[in-house]
C-alpha cells in the first residue's frame, strides 16, 4: 500500500480499540517471568555451552603477543576463538569488524576473545587466565582538547541561510553561550545477550536487538554468509533506548564461538563490558549565539556543536533542533566531528535532540532574561508554522503554542517568581522551569502479515520488535480495530527475520510505521474476506466477529473454514517526507527545590504536554512518557560516563558508579496530550512519543534551578558542587 494522500474512508477512525488504555497484551508474561528474554532462552536449543569474552586492557595499541595455554587447559572449557582463529572479518554498514580486535587495539574493552566452556562460571575462570602483552600507544581522550582537528562531516552538515555573522553584529540583544553535556550509558536493564547456533551454513541467533532486517544483514556481511543463511529472533527486550539498535559483539562472538565449537553457545556482556564495550550517546561542547530585537524576536541564530568518536564514525548531531524549532531569518548550523579513542558513540534515546535541547533550551530562557521578557511568551513570539531553512514547506502539524499555553496554565506558571532565588519554603529554595520539546517523525517503509483462522483468531506477523514499549498491545489493537474482533481474539508474534521486514523499534519511528504496515496488511485482509463471503470489499463493514454490508451479515471466522486466509503487505509513503516537515513537539514543565545550606536538589513537580499525532494506547503512551522524563532528569542531575583521561575508558562502568534516578529522585509525573490526529503521518494518523519525552527535560530542571537559586549552570550534570560557589548567603 502506498500512503500518500489523506486517507477518505479510514476504518481505524472507528476508534473501538485504537485510542483505548488496554493493559499491555505481553503483561502477565513479563510480570511472571515467562517472557523469553534472549539469555534465559534454554529450551530453544540443546547442548547450550557457555561463552566468556576478554576485553582489550588498552584503549589504543596493539597486541604483542597472548597466551592461551592455561585457560585452554582450565576445566570446562572446549575452545577458545581470537582474531587469529576467526580470520578477516567484513566490516559491514557499522564497521561491525571492530567488533573482535586483534592484533590492532582501537578502543578500551575491544573484544578480543571469548572462551567457550560447560558452565558460565567456567567460562569466566579461564577468561582470567588468557594473558595478552600490549604495544600502547598515545590515544585522544578529551574532547576539550582534540578540538582543533576536529572536521565537518561526511553529508554536508553546515547550513547557512541569509547572513548570521553581520545579523547577530547588528543584533541590539546578543547572548553568546557554551554548553557542556558529557558520555552516557543507555544502562538498559537486559543487557546484551545472544545464543548462537549453526546448522551447516545456516546460524540462527536469539539475541536482544531492537533492528532485525539491519541486524541480519550486519551479521551475514561480517561473517561472510548469504543473508539467507542467517535467521534472527528477538521477541522480548528488556529495554534498548538506542544500544541495541546494531549488532554488537554477543551476536558475532557467540556465533563465531559456536561455529569453532560445533554447539550452541550463549554470551551477554558484562555490565563494564557494555559500558566501554558498545555504544554510548557521546559527549558534547555546544556554543549558541542568538541575537533578536529588542521586542523578542530573533534576528540571528547559531548553533555550532563538537563531539568525537573513533575513526570513520559519526557526529552526535545535537543542532539538528535549531533547524526547526524557531524562526529567524538568519541562522548558522556547524557540526564537528574529532576523532577519539573511547568506545564508540552512537545513538542513544533522542540522539541529537536529548543533547541540543540541553543546551539550546537554557539560551532560549537565558536571552529571554537579557530581553525582560517571559520565557514562554519569548518562545511564542518566535514559533513558526513553517520549516526555517525552507519557508514552503509547511509542517503537517505543529501545536508547540497550544503545548506551552496549556502547560503554563495546569501547572501554575503564573505564580513563578520572574526574579530568581525570591521563593523559599523553609530551608528550600524553590523555582519553574520550562522548556519545548522538538523530535521529527520518521516515515519509513513497513511491512507485515497476517492470518485469520476458522476459530475467527486472526494472527500478526512481523520483525518489529518490543523494547518495552507497548508495541505488542498497539499491534494487536490495530489489527482488533480493523478485523471487528475484541483483543483477545488477536495474536501477535514479533522479532524474527523469518517475518515481514517492518520499521524496527528506534527513533520513536516503530509505533506509527509498524501499526501503519499492519493496518496496510489488513487491509488485504478485508478484501480477501469479503471475496470469500460475496460481499463488495468497499461497502464491507467489519464489526463484533462479523462482516455486514446492508442487510447481509456472516461471521467473520466463516471466510476461513475452508483454509486458513493469509495477506501481507507494506506500507510506503511517497513524497510526504519532501512535502512536509513532520515532527512532534510538546513542553516540559519543572519545580525543583535546592537546600540553600548545601546545594541538594530536589525536583519537586514534572509535567509533559505533548502533540504527538493520535496517541494509539494513552496508557503505554503515558508510560513511555514518564520513562522519558525520568531519563531526562538522569541526565540533568547525575548521569555521567567519567572518562580516564590517561588511559581511555569509562571508570564508572557498573550500576554503582552510573547513577540514574531511582524512585525517591521523582515526584508525581503529569502527562498531557494534545487531542490531535495528523492524517499526514500514516493511515493511523499517529507519530511517536517515546523519545519526545525527554527532549528539554533537562534543561528545564536546569532552568527551575536557576530560577530557584540565580546560578545559572551550563556544564551538565548540574551537581551540586557547581551551585555551592554562586548560591546566596544562608540565612
Amino acid at each position: 500500500m502506498k500512503f500518500d494522500t489523506p486517507a477518505t474512508t479510514n476504518p481505524i477512525d472507528q476508534l473501538k480499540v485504537i485510542g483505548k488504555p488496554f493493559d499491555r497484551i505481553d503483561g502477565p508474561l513479563k510480570t511472571s517471568g515467562l517472557a523469553p528474554y534472549a539469555y534465559e532462552r534454554h529450551d530453544v536449543i540443546a547442548n547450550q555451552a557457555y561463552g566468556f569474552i576478554v576485553g582489550a586492557g588498552i584503549a589504543k595499541g596493539r597486541i604483542a603477543s597472548i597466551r592461551l595455554d592455561a585457560a585452554r587447559a582450565a576445566p570446562g572449557v572446549i575452545g577458545i576463538v581470537t582474531a587469529a582463529e576467526a580470520g578477516t572479518l567484513g566490516k559491514g554498514r557499522m564497521n561491525t569488524a571492530r567488533l573482535l580486535g586483534g592484533p590492532v587495539i582501537e578502543h578500551y574493552h575491544q573484544a578480543i576473545a571469548i572462551v567457550i566452556a560447560e558452565t558460565f562460571e567456567q567460562a569466566r575462570a579461564a577468561a582470567q587466565l588468557v594473558r595478552v602483552d600490549y604495544t600502547r600507544e598515545k590515544g585522544a581522550f578529551d574532547l576539550s582538547h582534540a578540538l582543533d582537528g576536529a572536521t565537518e562531516p561526511a553529508g554536508d552538515t553546515d547550513i547557512a541561510v541569509g547572513d548570521f555573522a553581520s545579523a547577530f553584529a547588528a543584533a541590539p540583544v546578543t547572548l553568546d553561550a557554551h554548553y557542556t553535556t558529557p558520555d552516557h550509558s543507555h544502562a538498559m536493564m537486559e543487557p546484551h545477550a545472544s545464543i548462537a547456533a549453526w546448522e551447516g551454513d545456516k546460524l540462527t541467533l536469539w539475541t536482544s536487538n531492537q533492528m532485525i532486517a539491519w541486524s541480519v544483514g550486519e551479521v551475514a556481511t561480517t561473517l561472510g554468509i548469504p543473508k539467507q543463511n542467517v535467521r534472527l529472533l528477538s521477541p522480548y527486550i528488556g529495554g534498548g533506548f538506542g544500544g541495541k539498535l546494531f549488532v554488537r559483539a554477543d551476536a558475532i562472538l557467540a556465533a563465531l564461538g559456536a561455529k569453532a565449537v560445533g554447539r550452541p553457545v550463549k554470551v551477554a556482556l558484562t555490565r563494564p563490558m557494555i559500558m566501554n564495550n558498545t555504544t554510548h550517546r557521546p559527549a558534547t561542547i555546544q556554543r549558541i549565539r542568538i541575537g533578536a530585537s529588542r521586542d523578542g524576536r530573533i534576528t540571528a541564530i547559531g548553533h555550532e556543536s563538537w563531539s568525537g568518536d573513533l575513526p570513520g564514525g559519526g557526529p552526535e548531531t545535537a543542532v539538528q533542533q535549531t533547524r526547526l524549532l524557531y524562526a529567524g531569518a538568519n541562522r548558522m548550523i556547524r557540526t564537528r566531528l574529532a576523532v577519539l579513542d573511547l568506545p564508540e558513540g552512537n545513538a542513544m534515546r533522542a540522539p541529537g535532540e536529548a543533547p541540543g535541547l540541553m543546551a539550546l533550551e537554557i539560551a532560549m530562557d537565558e536571552m529571554a532574561e537579557k530581553l525582560g521578557m517571559d520565557p514562554i511568551a519569548f518562545r511564542i513570539l518566535n514559533d513558526t508554522q513553517v520549516d526555517p531553512e525552507k519557508p514552503g514547506r509547511p509542517f503537517s502539524q505543529r501545536q508547540l503554542i497550544q503545548c506551552l499555553q496549556q502547560g503554563a496554565e495546569r501547572f501554575g506558571w503564573n505564580k513563578r517568581a520572574a526574579q530568581p532565588g525570591r521563593v523559599r519554603d523553609g530551608r528550600w529554595l524553590v523555582g519553574m522551569g520550562v522548556a519545548a520539546a522538538i523530535r521529527n517523525n520518521l516515515l519509513m517503509k513497513s511491512a507485515a502479515r497476517v492470518r485469520l483462522n476458522s476459530g475467527g483468531i486472526v494472527t500478526v506477523e512481523t520483525d518489529m520488535t518490543d523494547i518495552g514499549t507497548g508495541t505488542y498491545t498497539i499491534i494487536a489493537q490495530t489489527a482488533a480495530e480493523m478485523m471487528g474482533l475484541p483483543i483477545d481474539r488477536i495474536v501477535v508474534t514479533l522479532g524474527d527475520s523469518s517475518f515481514p521486514v517492518s520499521a524496527g523499534s528506534g527513533g520513536q519511528w516503530g509505533a506509527n510505521n509498524a501499526t501503519a504496515g499492519v493496518y496496510a496488511a489488513c487491509v488485504k485482509l478485508r478484501d480477501a474476506v469479503a471475496a470469500r463471503l460475496g460481499f463488495n470489499p468497499a461497502d464491507a463493514a467489519f464489526s463484533d466477529g462479523e462482516v455486514r454490508s446492508g442487510n447481509r451479515r456472516a461471521k467473520l471466522a466463516d471466510a476461513a473454514r475452508d483454509g486458513e486466509l493469509v495477506a501481507e503487505d507494506l506500507i510506503e509513503y511517497g513524497d510526504l517526507g519532501k512535502t512536509y516537515q513532520q515532527s512532534t513537539f510538546g513542553a516540559h514543565f519543572v519545580e525543583a527545590a535546592v537546600d540553600a545550606a548545601t546545594g541538594e536538589i530536589r525536583v519537586r513537580r514534572m509535567l509533559a504536554v505533548c502533540a504527538a499525532g493520535r496517541i494509539l494506547n494513552p496508557k503505554s503512551a503515558r508510560s513511555q512518557v514518564i520513562g522519558a522524563m525520568t531519563m531526562g532528569v538522569g541526565a540533568a542531575l547525575m548521569e555521567e560516563l567519567a572518562v580516564d583521561k590517561r588511559f581511555g575508558f569509562f571508570v564508572n562502568h557498573d550500576l554503582a558508579g552510573y547513577e540514574v534516578p531511582v524512585h525517591a529522585d521523582i515526584p508525581h509525573q503529569e502527562v498531557i496530550f494534545l487531542d490531535e490526529t495528523d492524517p499526514i503521518s500514516s493511515p493511523m494518523k499517529a507519530k511517536g512519543v517515546g523519545e519526545l519525552g525527554i527532549c528539554g527535560v533537562a534543561a528545564a530542571v536546569a532552568n527551575a534551578i536557576y530560577n530557584a537559586t540565580g546560578v545559572r549552570v551550563r556544564e551538565y550534570p548540574v551537581t551540586l558542587d557547581k551551585l555551592l560557589a554562586g548560591m546566596p548567603d544562608y540565612a
